[in-house]
């Protein structure tokens, strides 16, 4: 149990500070801070710490600790004495601690901004990344409390807390003085130093899902004496998939004399097992799911699935009951898949895990699953397995308390069993992060997503994560921008994903069609252009051609260098009797996998119609195993009648499950038995990528097979996206260093300050015309000046200040930015002329007091946009570009990019939209100055990204001329900057 903490009578427990953390090995541990209640677990602690670890911690022998020591060690004030404790299953492993003092050296108080650290980690663990975590979080309390500056004394045999001190990437100093290292750490973050943060969180995460995926031994909680039920058929897939570790049976309910399960042992409890359990999976009512956790923590379990369903998805009793679980399994330093989890499998053929309710495991293959649903689960199992693609990985994670789609990222970054990475994902915990890891796991390997959920504005039931606002459209945008192949189907996922799998990149959007049918030649064209690609006109072999003609027709077009991926569409033959002959697609097959065996670096996919045996041929062929002949083992009991245990379906056709009790009970899932528009010149190309080594290319011969036309083309135009979205990303974009010179930085940030201490409200507030103009005009954005016109004259008198022609605008919020409806007034030459403007504006509105009217100076001719910067606390700053009026309000034609953007995202970002022909001389109009465009938003998203109080700015309408570009209109709001939660120590989320 943890304590009740005591307040401090200088400060209140800092219960922000507590946060569960994973290990270098992919434990879990809990980082809080330590209180007066702590006393014995720290002299537990201390007693467990070696000889030569106190010495290092005190320069001296020191082999308890006094009294006064544990009153030191316990007592804090959370300002200028912090002591952070590491707990697993509540005690103590290690622990740090910082006392402010000043240039002396003697303790102090504010404003003294440098403090004293020191560490002590108990021996056995060691090696962990115990400290180096310690270090992440001190220094972000350190930080939070005013100080600058860590100062620490190591003896020089101390090595491994000088490697401490010297990898973590903040800027040091170090000296030797009086026979001890002098370290001096300055907190302030730096790119080495989250680079480094980033990097062992990255390793910690990807090692506790490996720990999950690759067990040396496997207990299933629950599984029943009689079959049927949850854990009786997960315990007979794991057997089944012939698993290489050792499996267990575990029941409390089985009688003392029962020894085996299925020719597994089988065990009342844990500790009756000899050896270490490595991963439980379990399967028990949700009510005895915290005593089965309790006793995997007790005796030394990595790992937990918990298939139980009965937690987030039954409602808010449910809900605690789901965070209690995850509470108590980090505790013990366990990771949760689950609850309400449909499982896992790994194929390596050293483990062979199907630790699932899937009653047949797939076969070995490059592919890696994750999904967040049991019953999407199944049906991607099946479509896979019915195209012949094989899984590495596969994890469905239910209601995903725990171990998430991030994780699972996490883990395909550096598995080299996995080429592709295919995600079902519902929620998105950390839009955030996910973006982040996403962005390098696709500079390296595909990665295809189906976002389910979108338009709902709620999480699925089970899903207790943060519910963010940003629209779907922006959503796909920004993982666009990661990477990301977003597809809107299982269907086209599958189909992807066994393209990504099997075949190599293609260099460009041209295709060469070639088969035997006329028509179905010329429906792959049309889709290929309806897809952005550049087909080359179908080659006809006509319904006479052979298998040989065939591969003589593919082999040619693949040595071709002016098409860059080849689609084979084929019909059946027809016989000389007339009838379809349709027993020759494995002879089509073979020839086809002549024709690309030499290597060729081009995709191939093959669109057929009803050929018998092609499909089931090329699936063979495509395969990244050959199947394998399921091991039976002598534990595999004969199948045994089942009992009359039912189950009820989910939200999704799965959620009144059983369990493997000796009485009926509800867990909750039953087991699964024309030409295009004119485009835009393209954005400023990239250096080529550096290609893949030769191991990563796969190996020639796979070949995708498709009922569809557009099936195959689909999947192939998001193959050509992600080659040249690679190819980019091999050579980042940069923000032009002129921009440095134009930007007043302080200046801006001393106005932000003013404006919100002069209106101190935490929803923030709206900065006035001037005032907005006057803060962009910091970061070189100049807005044209507008001076209000209450009556005629004022109109006059503010035209004769600007100078003619100038326009007569309303301002009113019904009516701004509405010329459709009257009330915009332009190249208004003289007086007489804007004295009748502003009669008609009244006459046909109303008065001036409700029309808010202003006087402008007119702008060059040119095209209306809209550029804008938003804040989503769960996605960060978002910047969006579209041409204002209909287009964006009405067809939503709009672009998004994650701030910060770079050169290259911003010339990306106005060639996206539909409508960017517009812009670049479209029906002989004049191209506008694209580059004056482009300037403006990199200091758009300079400015949002260096002051994230301002929460929101809207540049409407920019006009933009063949010569430079003129703002209109701006609003700027400034608020509080939402909390980040990717910038501070890592830990792991808490719903």
């Amino acid at each position: 149990m943890e304590p009740k903490p005591e307040q401090s009578p200088h400060h209140a427990y800092p219960d922000h500070w507590e946060a569960d953390v994973v290990l270098r090995d992919g434990g879990t541990a809990r980082i809080r801070p330590i209180t007066t209640d702590d006393a014995e677990r720290l002299v537990s602690f201390y007693e467990q710490v070696s000889d030569e670890s106190k010495y290092y911690r005190f320069f001296a022998p020191y082999p308890r600790l006094s009294d006064r020591d544990v009153h030191r060690f316990t007592h804090h004030d959370y300002v200028d004495r912090v002591g952070l404790a590491v707990t697993i299953g509540g005690e103590f492993i290690g622990t740090v601690r910082y006392d402010r003092i000043d240039d002396r050296g003697r303790p102090a108080s504010a404003p003294a901004d440098e403090a004293e650290v020191a560490f002590l980690v108990q021996d056995a663990h060691q090696g962990r990344g115990v400290a180096s975590a310690l270090l992440e979080h001190i220094a972000a309390v350190a930080r939070e409390r005013g100080i600058r500056r860590f100062a620490a004394e190591v003896l020089p045999a101390n090595n491994k807390m000088i490697k401490v001190f010297r990898d973590a990437g903040y800027t040091q100093r170090r000296s030797f003085e009086d026979g001890s290292v002098h370290l001096t750490l300055d907190l302030e973050p730096t790119e080495e130093s989250l680079a480094v943060q980033r990097g062992r969180e990255q390793r910690a995460e990807a090692r506790s899902v490996q720990r999950l995926l690759a067990p040396g031994s496997v207990a299933v909680i629950g599984a029943g004496r009689t079959p049927g039920g949850v854990g009786r058929t997960v315990l007979r897939n794991l057997l089944a998939a012939g698993y290489t570790g050792h499996a267990y049976a575990v029941n409390r309910a089985f009688d003392e004399g029962l020894a085996t399960l299925d020719g597994v042992p089988a065990h009342r409890s844990l500790g009756e097992i000899d050896e270490q359990v490595d991963l439980a999976v379990i399967a028990v009512p949700a009510h005895q799911v915290p005593e089965a956790v309790a006793d995997c923590g007790e005796h030394g379990v990595q790992g937990l699935v918990v298939v139980s369903a009965g937690y987030a998805e039954r409602g808010a009793d449910g809900r605690e009951l789901q965070r209690e679980l995850v509470r108590q399994a980090r505790s013990y330093g366990m990771r949760i898949i689950g609850p309400n989890a449909f499982g896992i499998i790994n194929t390596a053929e050293n483990v062979r895990l199907n630790a699932s309710l899937a009653p047949e495991s797939p076969a070995r293959g490059r592919i890696g699953l994750f999904t967040q649903s049991g019953a999407i689960g199944i049906a991607l199992l099946s479509g896979l397995h019915r195209r012949g693609a094989g899984l590495s990985s596969f994890i469905s994670a239910g209601n995903r308390a725990d171990v998430s789609g991030n994780d699972f990222l996490q883990y395909s970054f550096e598995d080299p069993d996995t080429d592709v990475a295919l995600l079902y994902l519902e929620s998105l915990g950390n839009p955030r992060k996910f973006t982040r890891l996403a962005r390098r796991t696709a500079a390296v390997k595909p990665v295809v997503v189906v976002k389910g959920a979108r338009h709902s504005g709620t999480n699925p039931p089970g899903h207790a994560v943060p519910v963010s606002r940003i629209p779907d459209a922006t959503v796909s945008a920004l993982m666009r921008q990661a990477g990301v192949i977003r597809v809107d189907t299982v269907t086209e996922m599958v189909d992807a994903g066994i393209l990504l799998a099997g075949q190599p990149l293609p260099s460009g959007p041209r295709v060469a069609i070639l088969g035997n049918s006329e028509s179905l030649g010329l429906l792959t064209y049309d889709a290929c252009l309806a897809e952005g690609l550049r087909p080359r006109p179908p080659i006809d072999l006509t319904t006479a051609a052979s298998p040989q003609d065939f591969r003589d027709a593919l082999a040619e077009a693949l040595a071709d260098a002016t098409c860059d991926a080849v689609i084979v569409t084929a019909i059946p033959w027809v016989g000389e009797d007339g009838e379809a002959e349709t027993g020759d697609g494995q002879v089509l097959a073979a020839a086809l996998h002549t024709a690309v065996a030499g290597g060729s670096a081009k995709p191939v996919a093959v669109v057929h119609v009803e050929i018998g045996g092609l499909a089931e041929a090329l699936a063979a062929a495509s395969s990244t195993a050959a199947p394998r002949q399921r091991p039976t083992t002598a534990r595999t009991a004969p199948p045994e009648a089942s009992t009359d245990r039912t189950a009820s379906t989910d939200r999704e056709g799965a959620t009144g499950r059983t369990t493997d009790t000796d009485r009926t009970t509800d867990t909750g899932r039953t087991t699964a038995s024309a030409p295009a528009a004119p485009h835009p010149p393209a954005a400023p190309a990239a250096p080529e990528a550096t290609p893949p080594a030769p191991e990563d290319r796969p190996r020639p011969g796979r070949i995708p097979a498709y009922p569809a036309a557009e099936r195959a083309v689909r999947a192939l135009a998001e193959a050509v996206k992600y080659a040249q979205w690679r190819r980019q990303a091999a050579v980042p974009g940069k923000v032009p260093e002129l921009l440095d010179e134009t930007i007043d930085e302080a200046g801006a940030a001393a106005l932000i300050e003013a404006h919100l201490a002069a209106a101190p409200d935490p929803r923030g507030r709206q900065l006035g015309h001037d005032e907005a103009c006057e803060l962009l005009g910091r970061y070189g954005i100049d807005v044209r000046p507008t001076l209000p016109a209450p009556d005629p004259d004022a109109a006059v008198a503010a035209a004769a200040r600007l100078g003619y022609p100038v326009a007569l605008k309303t301002t009113a919020p019904h009516l701004r930015h509405r010329a459709d409806l009257g009330g915009v007034r332009l190249d208004l030459t003289d007086e007489d002329a804007l004295r009748r403007a502003y009669g008609d504006l009244t006459d046909l509105l109303g008065k001036p007091a409700e029309l808010l009217p202003v006087v402008q100076a007119m702008a060059p001719r040119g095209v209306d946009t809209v550029v804008r910067a938003s804040i989503d606390a769960a996605a960060g700053a978002v910047l969006s570009f579209g041409l204002a009026g209909a287009p964006s309000e009405l067809l939503g034609d709009t672009a998004h990019r994650l701030v910060p953007v770079t050169d290259r995202d911003a010339a990306e970002l106005i060639r996206s939209i539909r409508a960017a022909p517009v812009l670049f001389g479209w029906r002989g109009a004049a191209p506008v100055d694209t580059a004056a465009l482009e300037e403006l938003l990199l200091r758009l998203s300079r400015l949002v990204d260096d002051h994230p109080e301002v929460v929101s700015v809207a540049l409407e309408p920019v006009v933009v001329a063949p010569q430079g570009l003129t703002a209109l209109g701006a609003a700027v709001r400034l608020a509080p900057p939402p909390a980040r939660n990717d910038l501070g120590p890592r830990r792991l989320p808490s719903y």
